[in-house]
């Protein structure tokens, strides 16, 4: 399979080729996106369509959360337009993409969100301000998606994947404890696998996981 990571660091991407087999680094390739930018997203996508045919599969991934400021902060406007923007406009943007793409092509192709556990229940922290409002709405995106894409006729899927915390560089360093239960990035690639290896039958459409203990 071929993949195509965007990203706006694209270096960071490129750099996990080093992490990779030689045959799948072969395969991995980077566009710069801002998926904040509807024109990013509808360039990358034509460069897609150029370079490799069109899309059979997106991993809606990108996501922000902006720790340190409440919902009733004064003047926190740009910040709390920039998780939106990211955690529900671009997942919305490059979904449209990729079903255009897939449908002219006829292929009964896989969107998978990357969501999270605080999209379905809200924990009683102040500093999450309006980061489970998006996650809320990508649940509710995901829903909405499938009906559009039964209602097309298409055997395209779509798949909400709703992670407890993971270990990645949006969680604080305080919270990567041992003492804390936390998942690694790996858990969720697993995961991306299993729901893409499902026969064409089978649409998983929402998969929870949470790290053993975890409190939220």
């Amino acid at each position: 399979m071929v993949v195509v990571g965007l990203a706006r660091r694209v270096e960071r991407v490129e750099a996990l080729r080093k992490e990779v087999s030689e045959s799948a680094a072969q395969n991995l390739h980077a566009i710069r996106c801002d998926i904040t930018q509807e024109d990013d997203i509808l360039a990358a996508f034509r460069e897609i369509e150029q370079q490799f045919g069109g899309v059979d599969v997106l991993i809606n991934n990108a996501g922000i959360a902006k720790i340190g400021i409440d919902l009733l902060t004064p003047s926190n406007t740009a910040q709390l337009r920039q998780v939106v923007d990211t955690n529900v406009m671009g997942l919305v943007l490059c979904s449209r993409e990729a079903f255009q793409s897939m449908q002219k092509r006829s292929v009964a192709g896989h969107i998978v969100h990357i969501n999270s556990v605080v999209g379905h229940s809200v924990p009683a922290f102040a500093s999450f301000n309006i980061y489970p409002a998006t996650k809320y709405g990508v649940t509710a995106l995901t829903e909405t998606m499938r009906h559009e894409l039964r209602m097309s006729g298409t055997k395209i899927k779509v798949t909400s994947i709703s992670p407890g915390l993971v270990k990645t560089e949006a969680v604080p360093d305080a919270m990567k404890v041992d003492q804390t239960p936390i998942l690694e990035p790996e858990d969720i690639a697993d995961a991306v696998l299993y729901v893409l290896g499902t026969p064409p039958r089978v649409q998983v459409h929402e998969l929870t996981i949470r790290p053993v203990g975890e409190m939220m």
